[in-house]
This record gives C-alpha cells, sequence and structure tokens, in this order.
C-alpha cells in the first residue's frame, strides 16, 4: 500500500523543465536577478493582477524583508493561529509578538479583539490569511489607520485568491506569499512581496540583494534573499499547469465536503473571497476523537497533519499570560486531510471510509 502524505509537491513534465536548465548552463547565470526570475516576476503578476509582484529565496525570508522595509519596531499584533514561521520571523527581526485571538469559524484574527492589544509600543499588524481564507481586510485596516500601524499580511497560503474581484494581495501595506515545495504554487523553495507603493518596491528590491540600488551604490542594510534561476525554471513550468492543479484540487475538496461535511465541521470561507483548494481542514469534536482518526489513517499509511499545533501563544519562547482561547481549541481538534493534484478520489473514498468509522 503507497504512502499518502498530507501534501505532494506538483512535479511539472521534465522535458519542459529540462529545457530550462539547458538555457542556464548555456548562458551560465545561475542567479542575481537572472532572465528566468524576470520572466517569472512578469508572468505571475500578469496572471494574478498584480502591478508588480518582487520574488524572493522563500516565504519566511518576504516576512523579515517586510519588517525591515516598512521600519517595524517594537510590538507587532498577531495571529497565534498560523505556522510557527509567522512567529519566528518576528522574533528573529528582533520584535515581540502580541498574539490577538482568532475568529473560532473563519480561522482567521478576530477583527473586534485587536485594538485592546494595541499600546503606545505596538508599530503593527501581521494578519494571517488562514488556509488562505481572506481576513476580514477592511476591519483590520480601518484599525491599523486609526492607530498609525502599518499591516503586512503574512498571505503564505493565499495565492490566486481574489477579495471582491481584486486580488487578495494588493491590501495591507506590504503582503507576502510563500512558495515552498508544499504550496498550491511553488518554485520548489521560495516566497513573494507584493507592494503598491513604487518607493517602497525600489526599497525592498535594494534590501533584497545587500542594499545595492541598480546603478551599485549602497543605500540599505540589506541581506541575500534573491531567487536562483533554477527555482524560477520550477516556477514557470508549474504555472502552465495552475489551471488543471486548482481543477484537480476543487474535485477532491467538494467531495470531503460531500462525504464529512455532515459529520464534521469545515472552515467558514469568507463569502467575498475565493476559494484557491490549498489546504482541507476538518474540526474534529474533540482531541481525543482527532487522535484516535490519526492513528487509524496512520495504520493505513495516510499521513495527515496538525495544522496548525500548537498555538503559538503556547510556545516556550514567547511572553506569557496570552490566552488565545478559540486559538488554543482549535488547534487541538483540526487536521489537514490529504489534498493534491495527483491524489485520487479513489484514495480520497479510502480517507473518508476510515474517517466515518472512527467518528461514526
Amino acid at each position: 500500500m503507497h504512502n499518502i502524505q498530507v501534501t505532494k509537491p506538483h512535479l511539472p513534465d521534465k522535458a519542459k523543465y529540462k529545457k530550462y536548465i539547458d538555457e542556464i548552463y548555456n548562458r551560465c547565470q545561475l542567479t542575481n536577478h537572472g532572465i528566468l526570475v524576470k520572466e517569472l516576476e512578469r508572468r505571475l503578476a500578469e496572471y494574478l493582477n498584480l502591478d508588480e509582484i518582487i520574488l524572493v529565496a522563500n516565504g519566511t525570508m518576504a516576512l523579515n524583508i517586510a519588517y525591515r522595509a516598512l521600519e517595524i519596531k517594537n510590538e507587532v499584533i498577531t495571529s497565534p493561529f498560523s505556522f510557527v514561521a509567522t512567529t519566528n520571523s518576528l522574533i528573529a527581526g528582533g520584535l515581540t509578538p502580541i498574539f490577538s485571538d482568532i475568529d473560532s469559524k473563519s480561522f482567521n484574527i478576530d477583527p473586534s479583539l485587536i485594538a485592546s492589544k494595541v499600546n503606545k509600543k505596538t508599530t503593527a499588524i501581521v494578519p494571517v490569511h488562514s488556509f488562505g481564507n481572506a481576513c476580514d481586510v477592511e476591519a483590520i485596516e480601518e484599525i491599523g489607520k486609526n492607530n498609525n500601524l502599518k499591516i503586512i499580511y503574512d498571505a503564505a497560503h493565499a495565492f490566486d485568491v481574489s477579495y471582491k474581484k481584486k486580488n487578495l494581495l494588493n491590501y495591507g501595506d506590504i503582503s507576502t506569499l510563500s512558495l515552498h515545495a508544499t504550496k498550491l504554487f511553488h518554485t520548489i523553495e521560495g516566497g513573494a512581496i507584493i507592494v503598491n507603493d513604487k518607493a517602497l518596491i525600489k526599497k525592498v528590491r535594494r534590501l533584497i540583494d545587500f542594499g545595492y540600488d541598480k546603478s551599485g551604490v549602497i543605500l540599505n542594510a540589506g541581506i541575500n534573499a534573491k531567487m536562483n534561476e533554477f527555482e524560477a525554471a520550477m516556477g514557470l513550468c508549474v504555472l502552465d499547469d495552475i489551471i488543471s492543479i486548482k481543477a484537480n484540487r476543487k474535485k477532491l475538496f467538494d467531495f470531503y465536503s460531500r462525504e464529512l461535511g455532515k459529520f464534521l465541521t469545515f472552515q467558514l470561507w469568507n463569502k467575498h473571497a475565493s476559494q484557491n483548494y490549498a489546504y482541507c481542514p476538518i474540526i474534529f469534536r474533540d482531541e481525543e476523537q482527532l487522535l484516535k482518526t490519526q492513528k487509524k489513517l496512520n495504520e493505513n499509511s495516510i499521513f495527515p497533519r496538525r495544522y496548525f499545533y500548537p498555538s503559538l501563544d503556547l510556545l516556550p519562547y514567547v511572553r506569557k499570560a496570552q490566552n488565545c482561547e478559540h486559538s488554543q481549541n482549535i488547534s487541538k481538534r483540526i487536521l489537514c486531510l490529504p489534498l493534491y493534484d495527483e491524489l485520487s478520489l479513489t484514495d480520497a473514498k479510502r480517507i473518508t471510509d476510515l474517517i466515518k468509522k472512527c467518528i461514526l
């Protein structure tokens, strides 16, 4: 019996990828703003209906660059319900994460709770579009405006999501993407930064290349966050397949919803946003039921993941006394089911049959 992981990277046609690799060998330019990186930036901007997109080495680096570009300091209000990279990126930048609880249905940060966390040390809000589900961007941006706070959206999961017919990545001062191999669209490793302010775009491009401007003058204390040509080549190939990738994921997501929707809780999606089918999280009655189901699936070579567990306010190295009740509760009961474009409906049925045996 073959193993079924929670995700599996999409690998495009090998001959197509090899053609790009041959071009890289012929040019002998492996990095430093190569032709393929520029081409991928252009094509992604066109596909996502963005004015500009800046490709970087990974999603965590994208967040770090965003903080540097906006000169964020001191305390930052963020979600406790996310992959640990969100919190770790803040700490790595010398910032203090202040957690504000989530809405138990959308799994996104609850705007009604944010204002009470703001104090004179607060400089920014870093909300997370959980599993690609759009935050209440209007409410969050009103809070930011009223309190003179910068807003950086961790949109790691929100590739190709629109909100009110506008790309979700256009919101906030900066939005960041992860293009890791596990994502809906990937470049092996990789990330992206989306900025609408032209002056800030120039600064971000300097920061990802040691602080150099186009003339070779060092203007900022930058770092090396550039994407290389081999990763861009993969991205160009995957982008060619993105429509079929999304279509296959939708079929699987819809199947899971039909089979399990009466018995388990699914994430409440923002009614104004499109869905990209990047993940399929389900909520069990309690942690005991989850662990029983996970054990049964593992025994049958099926490996879902507890995204996101634990709630980040419980990490041993963050500020204590940040009790985020909803995040802690959901994190104990959530399981992401296998979801990738090559997964068959036959395997998906085997998964749902095993889950039903555990919960019914």
